[in-house]
């Protein structure tokens, strides 16, 4: 699986962005998703994750009730709604697939895109 995340950019606090992540291969349509995100000087963290048809998503607690995952497998996309957002969502986001055990750790997870820069002003 071949990620490329999109969608990031400078919005200000209280606004919504959404993130694309262009998935290619055929295995994609089993591939469990994640999102994780990397703040400057910080570890890469767990954001949200989706099952490979799309149910039981799970969210980080700084994200929950803000955040929507979500995935269209006919077209090879995992989108990521981000609402409410705040100064501190400010970091490089990553799209990743395959996990090998934990869905909430990154170093579980086999693919991933090259990341996409969320900066969120005040």
């Amino acid at each position: 699986v071949q990620l490329q995340a999109s969608g990031g950019g400078l919005v200000q606090a209280g606004g919504s962005l959404r993130l694309s992540c262009a998935a290619s291969g055929r295995t994609f349509s089993r591939s469990i998703m994640g999102w994780f995100r990397q703040a400057p000087g910080k570890e890469r963290e767990f954001v949200a994750t989706i099952t490979s048809i799309g149910s039981r998503p799970d969210y980080a607690d700084s994200v929950k009730g803000r955040f929507i995952i979500s995935r269209d497998n006919a077209k090879n996309m995992v989108y990521l709604q981000m609402n409410s957002l705040k100064p501190e969502d400010t970091a490089v986001y990553y799209c990743a697939a395959d996990p090998s055990g934990s869905l909430f750790s990154p170093d579980e997870y086999n693919y991933w895109g090259q990341g996409t820069q969320v900066t969120v002003s005040s």
